[in-house]
């Protein structure tokens, strides 16, 4: 039996392991051609009916490091289910005196940082993509996003601040930053740091994802000469101070965003906004099934529109 289709996948980073106010329907755990998850797939109701599905990017328990997790499988596990955007969560490190600890986030530009290690496309045989990735984050989801996050922390009444357009630097890890390299980042415009944002947004636009990355700084990182370099305590103890928060504002832009779209069937754009973008990104796309068959049928999972039908079953 195949499970329901979903509006938007959402990935949990450190600190949202999980939803609130949301009324469970299954737990599912597709295999896709790339592995299972990093977690198993919480299938749930929004109070206005939308579903939602949500897995944890570091597994259950914070068990996967930032180097191994399988992104691949999540974002075409999630796309399987038939979600039409991802919103992301993720600690950050902040690289600017005003974007405090406890502060959100919404960058619109990444800055590579990672060294080769990630699988970082689902087109790695003799199928060749090149996606566009001039804007890593969805413009009009972001956009959106701007208004209904900063609504949802004026509602919570913590005084929490919004950073918007922000510049975030993505590396390897698991270690943190050298303070010369945390110096550089500052001198690049970098102004957040993290470990998870890559490759989980480019495999979102091949998927042709709307991707948004919802950001909680948690310390300064190692850049401030008077203070100690970052250390995960001092990450942890800020994302559980702000633990509630985050999965406030998730349950509210979700709850929002599907009421704003049945209301309104032209604000489907948000979420759709990369829906064909990969036509012609693909080369020799008419000759692919017989270029690479077997990559042909792994991408016919992630992209019936170009490859074929997607398994109907998506169980493991």
């Amino acid at each position: 039996m195949s499970a329901p289709e979903v509006l938007v996948g959402v990935i949990g980073g450190s600190g949202l392991y999980h939803l609130d106010n949301l009324t469970f329907v299954e737990t599912v755990n597709p295999a896709t051609p790339w592995g299972l998850p990093s977690s198993p797939i919480t299938i749930s109701r929004l109070p206005s009916g939308a579903l939602v599905a949500f897995l944890a990017r570091h597994g259950i328990g914070h068990t996967i490091s930032p180097s191994v997790v399988p992104s691949r499988a999540n974002i075409a596990a999630l796309k399987s289910l038939g979600a039409r955007a991802i919103l992301a969560f993720s600690a950050v490190g902040s690289l600017r005196e005003e974007i405090a600890p406890g502060d959100f986030c919404l960058p619109s530009q990444i800055i590579d940082r990672t060294k080769g290690i990630r699988a970082g496309s689902f087109f790695t045989g003799s199928i060749v993509a090149h996606a566009s990735f001039a804007d890593p984050f969805s413009k009009k989801l972001g956009a959106w996003l701007e208004v209904k996050v900063a609504e949802a922390l004026e509602k919570e009444e913590r005084g929490i601040r919004l950073h918007i357009d922000k510049t975030i630097i993505c590396m390897e890890g698991p270690q943190f930053s050298t303070r010369a390299e945390s110096l550089m980042y500052r001198q690049w415009g970098g102004d957040l740091i993290n470990m998870s944002v890559l490759p989980e947004s480019k495999l979102a636009k091949e998927a042709e994802l709307s991707y948004a990355l919802i950001a909680t700084a948690t310390d300064y990182d190692s850049w401030r000469p008077s203070e100690a370099g970052v250390t995960a305590a001092e990450v942890f103890k800020t994302l559980k101070a702000n633990a509630s928060t985050s999965r406030f504002v998730a349950a509210y832009v979700l709850e929002e965003l599907a009421r704003a779209v049945a209301a309104d069937p032209s604000l489907m754009s948000i979420l759709s906004e990369e829906q064909g973008s990969m036509k012609f990104s693909i080369t020799r796309l008419s000759c692919a099934a017989t270029d690479d068959p077997e990559a042909a049928k792994q991408l016919a999972y992630v992209l019936p529109e170009y490859f074929g039908t997607p398994p109907i079953d998506p169980e493991a």
